[in-house]
């Protein structure tokens, strides 16, 4: 799996300060998408053990909230399995840190992924230029849903998720 970035101290993707993993590779072409250059699963570089340590020891301090892994799209067939193995890693070394996961699958077509039971919020669908809202919290159009992960599962319907300080 390839990847652009890691981003420390990210407010923007999920709530609290949190460490974003930014992976390669995306079918989705939304139109206007921010991230144009994250499409091709070639580009940007190896996610190897060196990446791994990064990201690791940027999610280890305490006022770190957790993972969010954005991309490019991190259920990408090029990207599914890596982003699984490393959301189980994460949930064994940090048991009380969140995992946002950005999608643009809706989350009826992917729910049965194995790696949800490891992701607590889930913001799902297609960038839509004739949705997009930029008040809208924690995604960029409004057709796209924060989901509660856990919830929904235990449900077996969608529960959106419960954002702290808004309304």
């Amino acid at each position: 799996m390839n990847y652009h970035n890691i981003t420390t101290n990210d407010m923007l993707n999920g709530e609290g300060l949190r460490s974003t993993l930014w992976v390669s590779g995306c079918d989705h072409y939304c139109v206007n998408c921010h991230n144009k250059e994250t499409w091709d699963s070639n580009s940007g570089i190896l996610f190897d053990r060196r990446a791994e340590k990064e990201l690791f020891d940027s999610l280890r301090p305490d006022y770190i909230s957790g993972l969010t892994i954005s991309g490019g799209d991190p259920l990408n067939k090029n990207n599914i399995l890596e982003v699984q193995r490393i959301l189980m890693m994460f949930k064994l070394r940090f048991p009380n840190k969140t995992v946002w996961l950005y999608t643009g699958y809706r989350w009826e077509d992917v729910k049965l992924a194995p790696l949800f039971q490891y992701v607590d919020v889930l913001v799902d669908g297609k960038f839509e230029q004739d949705k997009y809202d930029i008040n809208y919290p924690y995604a960029g159009s409004t057709n796209q849903r924060v989901i509660d992960v856990q919830k929904s599962l235990k449900e077996n319907k969608v529960i959106l998720y419960k954002l702290k300080g808004v309304l």
